[in-house]
């Protein structure tokens, strides 16, 4: 993966994880079924944080 293939990544895996905080916020208020959302979002910011890992090798 190139440098800006990553950042692609990125961008994309930031916008799911500001959305699915906002489906998580909503079912918070609601008394919702949480636990999907915060497994979810446990995993998108692990691949973020690859991801910045590989892209901080590569410069």
């Amino acid at each position: 993966m190139n440098r800006q293939e990553i950042e692609t990544e990125i961008e994309d895996l930031k916008a799911d994880y500001t959305r699915l905080s906002a489906d998580l916020e909503k079912l918070n208020y609601v008394d919702g079924r949480t636990e999907h959302n915060e497994r979810e979002l446990e995993r998108l910011a692990e691949k973020i944080a690859s991801l910045r890992k590989q892209q901080k090798a590569s410069n």
